[in-house]
Parts: structure tokens; C-alpha cells; sequence
């Protein structure tokens, strides 16, 4: 007899009833009576799990009455009809095998823990239920993304990860060096003969594929030596940067619309359990916000006219930060934007050149750039994308203008020079996304082992 997997039984479920199968996992919790036991158990393939039932007609019936939560098992019996849930498999065991045994003193006991109790022990939390249909979201969403770009032409790019550019300028780096602590030493003496740093974004690099490959992304690990303490800021987390050429700002913008929707439409068909389960953790409304984004239009404004909205917004001093033209919007704004004046997602463009980086394309006005932000109702800011600037002398000029060398990124001027094109190209933080589609509401909880100020465990 095969051994299968929970997944399998479910998709089988209707052509195994009253048949013997055999299945490997563990035990998430264990009620024992007086002649009979009833084991949930899962092996991690299916979210809805069966439940083991044997009575004191099986072989070593104490010995099985006393496993412990957490022990790894080999169950073998019939697949039988559920009283609680017909969609959820029942077995009948006929054997129960010991796999693998557990102490009493396990710490996932069949009871909520909290979530800062499990990062505390994050090598288990995996195998709670929250952590199940987190992570399998996550899967899910990760798998989503390829084929997105896959299916479309994009070609898959892995942009260093050690670099010799800060490409946003904002000096929040880790410094990658093999020189002696507390030695002040002339970098050319470092093993890579330069500064060095763990990359922000793989945003440089990628344009120079997109220059030969038309459309490309990439997808992995960035790293920001940011000193924030908040739920939403991690040292590491993964990006995902698509660079498209002969693409302005407003094609950027339908492709940004047209990825989400379809990550979001994705994780809603592939992951209906999971998220049933989330919607109600997180106190409902996740469903109703990922449907409604899924079937919503996205409105775009651009910088001013979002200005302008807020500030008659704030004539009764709404706002504990007042919106000022030429600035950036605070949480506060982005929230009364997606959640109270559109009631959906919406693009905000061209923004203040004073508060964007070097590489976005200079709007004739002189004092915007093609920059855009996507901002969604929970969650803010989403994606951040722009139209790059392709103009030699007007990238040279800004270049200078921030004290940014251009000899040492030749390379990424000469782009320009050799062939250049209009393009356009967003990031979106993987997490972030992640927070978006599961409701969990802290980047630690969405990411395996989490990366943040004093805490590097595991």
C-alpha cells in the first residue's frame, strides 16, 4: 500500500472513502479517553488535516494512548466519512506507528500562544497553524510572481548582492569587509580592493539587462542597515524588481495594477483555507479587502492633486502632520487616501525631485520626477516605481548635483550613451505584500527567521 500525503487524500477524498491508506506526519494535539483517542494530525501538505481516530481494538492501544503532542507518527486505516466537515478527511486507524517521540514539555501545547512567544522559538512555529498558513502563503505568492513575469517574456536576472553602490544614497548599508575590527585601513587594502556594501536593490544592475533583454526582473534577498524599530522594517527582507524598456511612467503603472491583481486573485484560488483561517485570526475583513482589490480600479493622481485633497481634508485639523506640496505624506495621509477618499487602491505620481533619488526621469516642470507610489488600504505604500531618467546630460547633471561620482558608475551612465531608451522599472517589498495578503500586521511574522536591530537568532 503507497503511502500519500493529506493533500492527496483531500483531492481524492470522494474516490478513498472506505479505502486503506497510509499516512506520515505529526501529532498537533492528542485527546485520549478511557476506550478510545482521537489524534489531529497533519504532515504540513494540506492546511484542513484529518483526524485520527482509533478505539481500544488496536495493538498496543497504551501505548499509542500515550504519544505525546509534537511525536512524529506513521498512521495506516480506512478513510471514513467526518461528522464535523465532509470536505475534511476522518481516518480509522488500523496501526499507528511511532516515527519520532516528543517530551511532554514541548512547547507548542494545544492552546494560543502569542505570536512574540513563537518568534521566540521560531524554529517551531512552523508547525502552528497561523505559521502554516503564513508560510504557504507565502509559497504560493513566491510561485505567483514567476510566473507572472515568466509567462509574459521577462527574463529571470540575479543581481549581485555584494556592491560597490548605495543605490538609493541613503548610506543605510552593511559594510561587507574582510579587514580587522577597529583598524582604520585604506579600502583598496580590502579583499575586494574597494568599499563594499550588501545591496539595497538590484534596481542598477537590472536596467543594464533590461537594455538588452527588454524586460527583466528580479526577485531575492536586499539588505538596509535602517535602525527602525517598527512593524514594518527588517535588515533583510526580498524584493521583487521588474525593469521594462520602452516603457513610460503610465505603462508602468498598468503593469504594477495588472501584478497585483493577479498575485492577489492567485493567492485567493490556491489558497482558500488559509485564508479562511486568516480572515478570522485577524478579526475579519481580509477577504473582503483582497476581493475588492482583485475586481477595483486604481485610481491615479498625482502628487499636487493629492496635496490638495488632504489639505481640505485638514481644514478641521484632521491630521497630526499637516500635507505640505513639495514634501512627502505620512501614514496618516496614505490611510485617509486608500481607506476614507477613494476607498481603494490608488497611484500617486510625479513627485517632488527633492525627495526621490538620482536615476528618476526629471519632469519639464523642473520640480517633479516620474516617480510613482502605490498605496493600498491597510497597508500603505505597496510598490514604489519610476520612469528612469535617459538622458545623458540630465542624469550627468543630477548626478553632480548630489555629489554622486560618475566615474565610479560609468557603467550605469554609459547606459545612456550606448543604445539608451526610455524606461521605467518598481520595487515591491516581498513582505510587505505578504502583510497585505495574510493580515498580519508585523513583518517579523511573515518572514521565517526575521533580521532586525539587536535580534539575529537562529
Amino acid at each position: 500500500m503507497q503511502t500519500i500525503t493529506t493533500r492527496e487524500l483531500k483531492e481524492r477524498l470522494s474516490e478513498l472513502q472506505g479505502q486503506e491508506v497510509s499516512l506520515q506526519g505529526w501529532i498537533r494535539s492528542h485527546r485520549k479517553q478511557k476506550e478510545i483517542g482521537f489524534i489531529d494530525f497533519y504532515d504540513g501538505t494540506c492546511f484542513k488535516n484529518p483526524q485520527v481516530v482509533y478505539d481500544n481494538g488496536i495493538a498496543n492501544f497504551q501505548e499509542i494512548s500515550a504519544l505525546h503532542n509534537g511525536a512524529a507518527i506513521s498512521v495506516t486505516g480506512e478513510v471514513v466519512p467526518s461528522y464535523k466537515d465532509p470536505e475534511t478527511p476522518e481516518i480509522k486507524a488500523h496501526t499507528i506507528t511511532l516515527e519520532g517521540d516528543c517530551p511532554e514539555d514541548y512547547p507548542l501545547q494545544p492552546k494560543r500562544h502569542s505570536v512574540e512567544f513563537l518568534r521566540e522559538i521560531a524554529y517551531l512555529r512552523p508547525r502552528t497553524r497561523l505559521f502554516q498558513a503564513v508560510f504557504r502563503v507565502r509559497s504560493v505568492a513566491s510561485m505567483a510572481i514567476h510566473t507572472y513575469f515568466q509567462d509574459r517574456g521577462y527574463v529571470y536576472v540575479h543581481t549581485p548582492l555584494i556592491t560597490a553602490n548605495d543605490a538609493e544614497g541613503a548610506g543605510n548599508t552593511f559594510t561587507v569587509t574582510t579587514l580587522p575590527q577597529g583598524v582604520k585601513a585604506d579600502p583598496s587594502e580590502d579583499f575586494f580592493g574597494k568599499a563594499t556594501s550588501l545591496a539595497v536593490t538590484g534596481q542598477l544592475e537590472g536596467e543594464t539587462f533590461a537594455m538588452a533583454f527588454s524586460r527583466i526582473y528580479t526577485f531575492g534577498p536586499t539588505f538596509r542597515a535602517e535602525n527602525s524599530n517598527t512593524k514594518t522594517h527588517a535588515a533583510e527582507f526580498w524584493m521583487i524588481e521588474p525593469e521594462i524598456a520602452f516603457c513610460d511612467i503610465h505603462q508602468l503603472m498598468d503593469i504594477e495594477e495588472d501584478f497585483l491583481k493577479y498575485l492577489v486573485k492567485t493567492v485567493l484560488e490556491k489558497c482558500p483555507d488559509e485564508l479562511a483561517f486568516l480572515d478570522k485570526f485577524t478579526g475579519g475583513g481580509l477577504l473582503d479587502k483582497l476581493n475588492s482589490l482583485a475586481e477595483s480600479r486604481c485610481a491615479r493622481i498625482t502628487h499636487d492633486e493629492a496635496i490638495t485633497i488632504l489639505r481640505e481634508a485638514n481644514r478641521d485639523g484632521r491630521f497630526q502632520f499637516e500635507p505640505k506640496y513639495g514634501e512627502d505624506t505620512a501614514k496618516e495621509h496614505e490611510k485617509y487616501l486608500t481607506e476614507e477618499y477613494f476607498h481603494g487602491p490608488v497611484f500617486v505620481y510625479d513627485w517632488p525631485k527633492d525627495i526621490k533619488a538620482f536615476y528618476m526621469y526629471q519632469n519639464d516642470d523642473g520640480k517633479t520626477v516620474a516617480a510613482v507610489d502605490l498605496l493600498v488600504p491597510g497597508s500603505g505604500e505597496l510598490m514604489g516605481g519610476s520612469q528612469r531618467e535617459d538622458r545623458y546630460d540630465r542624469l550627468c547633471a543630477r548626478m553632480d548635483e548630489l555629489g554622486i561620482s560618475k566615474e565610479q558608475m560609468d557603467w550605469y551612465v554609459n547606459l545612456r550613451r550606448f543604445g539608451g531608451c526610455t524606461h521605467a522599472g518598481f520595487g515591491m517589498g516581498f513582505e510587505r505584500l505578504l502583510m497585505y495578503l495574510t493580515g498580519v500586521d508585523n513583518i517579523r511574522d511573515v518572514i521565517p527567521y526575521p533580521r532586525t536591530p539587536r535580534e539575529c537568532e537562529f
